[in-house]
């Protein structure tokens, strides 16, 4: 058994350094691009509506779409490749982001789009599964928690880099040109998996009987699935509708892909300062940032309309706090079940992408039939519930 704040282990030989870091660096392309691909139309949400001749919440399905087909390949595509070199499985998906985004730029109806982000939530789902812990397979064990804060600091450079850059280029050009750009990059990162990973045979021979198993027989990955419901549900209801919450607070539209670009740096940040530490103080570091969201999103609702002074600041502490979160979740995970690694990471990514699939369902729904602020309310009252499910300090079963 193992506890919820102590150091990961594992079984693999040492790895030569160089290699090994180059191999991470691939992943971390990887990840990049497949988060730039999922995330890509929060910042495009209103002139792909326009333009395709949607609401702003129908839109939102762009986002939705992906997150629950994610959601369900996690565990199938894991099980289903399991005696697949985990190299080969992993080129693949992120070849076929690059496929389906260039699918989505010259698509002319709503229903294509959705269609092309379908299998971008295939992608999705199952190269997070198997990437969530393949760290632990690239180099050294005293490096494994460096390595996994600069794969996952992928999700936050999609923020920073991926999103706001494809917001940018919309805004310049149009959408389109946006999604194409986001497909080159898919199929770089394929050309970057198969020069620089090294071969990697599947060390698990994995079942779907085992998934509810883990579930069943492991407390601390059971509250790892609940935790990530709340904190990413909680992010997501209100973060797939920032832009029109920031323009109806007075920002101008074209500043939008500069403020998203801010609160991308902030979850790098947020990354890697929950990186350096998570190994040691993940349940400390998973209720900070717990509170942290619930005060940005209150926060937000409260003084939003302040404009863009009062937006940048609070989009700081928003994204210090969710930068903290794909890193911590996964450590979580890892911590709770270093026996069954691929199990437990498929779980975790299955609900991650179901949160946010249901996230920006159910704050679509809100934003359209109740009132603007309404998805930053219940964003902050699921974050705020984190800390009663983590509980006090407890032992993995």
């Amino acid at each position: 058994m193992t506890t919820t704040d102590t150091p990961m282990t594992t079984g693999e030989p040492r790895r030569a350094p160089l290699k090994g870091w180059l191999a991470v660096a691939a992943v971390t392309l990887g990840i990049f691009s497949l988060m730039t691909s999922e995330l890509l139309p929060v910042g495009l949400l209103t002139p792909v509506g326009e333009a395709l001749h949607v609401s702003d919440g129908t839109a939102g399905l762009m986002v939705t779409v992906p997150g629950l087909v994610a959601a369900l390949s996690a565990p199938v595509v894991t099980v289903a490749t399991g005696r697949v070199d985990r190299r080969i499985v992993l080129g693949v998906l992120v070849g076929l982001v690059g496929v389906a985004n260039l699918a989505s730029a010259f698509a002319d109806h709503f229903a294509v789009v959705l269609g092309a982000r379908f299998l971008i939530g295939i992608a999705v789902g199952g190269f997070w599964a198997i990437a969530g812990g393949i760290a632990l397979r690239l180099v050294p064990e005293e490096h494994v928690g460096r390595a996994m804060a600069i794969i996952f600091g992928g999700v936050e450079t999609a923020s920073v880099l991926g999103v706001p850059t494809g917001t940018l280029i919309g805004d310049l050009s149009d959408w389109r040109t946006a999604f194409a750009a986001v497909g080159g990059l898919g199929l770089a990162s394929l050309c970057a998996m198969v020069l620089l990973l090294p071969p990697l045979p599947a060390d698990e021979s994995l079942t779907f009987a085992e998934l509810p198993r883990v579930l069943r027989r492991n407390s601390g990955v059971r509250v790892g699935v609940v935790i990530t419901f709340l904190l990413v549900t909680g992010h997501f209801v209100a973060y797939t509708f920032v832009r029109p919450i920031l323009q109806d607070a007075g920002v101008d539209g074209s500043k939008v892909s500069m403020m998203l670009l801010i609160f991308g740096v902030a979850g790098i940040t947020g990354n890697f300062l929950a990186g350096a530490r998570v190994s040691q103080h993940v349940r400390r570091i998973v209720l900070v940032i717990s509170v942290v969201l619930t005060a940005a999103m209150v926060l937000f609702a409260l003084l939003g309309g302040g404009g863009m002074a009062v937006g940048i600041v609070l989009l700081i502490l928003w994204g210090l706090g969710y930068g903290a979160v794909p890193v911590s979740l996964q450590t979580w995970i890892l911590q709770a079940a270093p026996e069954a690694t691929e199990a437990a990471s498929s779980l975790y990514v299955s609900m991650f992408n179901f949160s946010i699939a249901l996230g920006a369902l159910a704050g679509g729904l809100a934003f359209d039939n109740i009132a603007m602020t309404s998805v930053l309310w219940i964003g902050a009252v699921l974050a705020a519930l984190t800390p009663a499910v983590v509980g006090p300090r407890r032992k993995t079963t």
